[in-house]
């Protein structure tokens, strides 16, 4: 099979990861698979060369510059497969085999380097060599040397491996995948096996540094991408496998909501309060849609049709808790749900829905979101037009 192999920063520190790095590139070769690789700038290359400019350079000087660290990496890589009898060749921006191009604004041109890409793959299968690929880095139509920002090195693999058609991208880290919780910080942490591309953008945008967010949004519903430690030494096997891709979907819900505030002055200094609330709507098989906090207030949306029931039991939570004050029911709730892999990229995007909103006088009633998603909860005799306006401006 076609496999895209990005090696980072920590599996290429020294000398002795980088000779494990070229075992497993040899080895996955020597069984008949086709490889190309991703490689990051070794241990903190990159880091210490910015550090390294206290003065005014202007952005075509410091990409140049930050550069290096990738440039070394390869060439250090091609000559290590080079000891192993494996054909490789390094490729960088001004090479003539370079894939990744981006425009004069420092974008992706997606046509140019997909057009690259399907030509790399092509002449690496014919002529049987492994690409040894700069990440991070990429080179605009005037033949200038540009990056791809934080974490470019993943969207590179990613994307080269989305436009090469690969049918794996493996992301050799400095972590057994994808874990429950941060190891360094928690005892038991272990690998998480599998994981949706959906939770971990999330993860990732709340601090998981495992993938890039930005590389998620290459990756397709066919092409595996999976994430394992340089110490097991196997491009094949282990770490964390990542499923699905990204839907960019406008969903109304069809059934209309009940909102249940809870108040009292206590609640932000009351440890707890929120999951009494929601044990108690547990314990009675209420189902919650979605929860929002204010400085002194949560609010549970439910279905319409157990609002009563779940005021119920709210309300003797209120009674049985000195920290709330009231709670109090408004039926008849929409919500319409944006969701994409591309939300966090785009500035602007709340105000995009809100404004539009706004103009045609529908009131928003409350505003969830993650690193993928948005709910928009408003008025039930507001869904239909507010749909539409929704799909008109997102």
């Amino acid at each position: 099979m076609r496999v895209v192999a990005k090696f980072g920063g920590t599996s290429l520190g020294n000398g002795d990861r980088v000779n494990r790095a070229a075992d497993s590139i040899a080895a996955a070769v020597e069984e008949g698979h086709e490889v190309a690789v991703v490689a990051s700038a070794m241990g903190s290359t990159t880091d210490f060369l910015l550090d390294a400019i206290e003065f005014e350079a202007d952005e075509a000087d410091e990409a140049e510059i930050v550069s290096m660290g990738e440039r070394t990496s390869v060439r250090m890589l091609k000559a290590a497969l080079g000891a192993r009898d494996i054909n490789a060749k390094f490729l960088e921006p001004g090479t003539e085999e370079w894939p990744v191009i981006t425009d004069e604004h420092g974008e992706v041109d997606v046509e140019a380097t997909q057009r690259r890409a399907k030509q790399l793959a092509a002449d690496m299968a014919a002529e049987g060599y492994v690409p040894v690929i700069t990440g991070f880095l990429a080179q605009d139509h005037a033949g200038n040397v540009t990056t791809l920002g934080r974490g470019g090195s993943d969207t590179t693999a990613v994307m080269l491996g989305n436009y090469m058609n690969a049918d794996e991208v493996v992301i050799i880290t400095d972590v057994e995948g994808v874990m429950t919780g941060d190891p360094r910080v928690v005892e038991g942490a272990r690998n998480v096996g599998e994981i949706t591309v959906d939770e971990l953008r999330n993860l990732s945008f709340r601090g998981a540094e495992v993938v890039a967010p930005s590389a998620l949004s290459y990756k397709t519903a066919d092409m595996i991408v999976r994430v394992a430690h340089y110490q097991h030494g196997d491009l094949l096997d282990g770490g964390t496998t990542i499923e699905g891709q990204f839907q960019n979907l406008i969903d109304m819900r069809e059934e209309p909501l009940a909102c249940l505030t809870a108040a009292g002055r206590a609640i932000r200094n009351t440890p707890g309060i929120l999951s009494d609330l929601s044990t108690e709507l547990s314990e009675a098989d209420i189902n919650v849609d979605a929860v929002a906090s204010g400085m002194d207030s949560v609010t549970f949306y439910v279905d319409a049709e157990v609002a009563e029931e779940a005021e119920t039991v709210l309300h003797q939570a209120v009674i049985d808790l000195d920290e709330l004050s009231s709670v109090t029911v408004d039926d008849d709730i929409a919500v319409i749900r944006i969701t994409g892999g591309e939300l966090p990229n785009n500035s602007g995007i709340l105000e995009d829905i809100i404004n539009p909103l706004a103009d045609a006088h529908i009131n928003v009633l409350d505003l969830v979101t993650s690193a993928t998603s948005v709910a928009v909860f408003l008025e039930w005799d507001d869904r239909e037009d507010a749909l539409e306006i929704i799909q008109d401006a997102v």
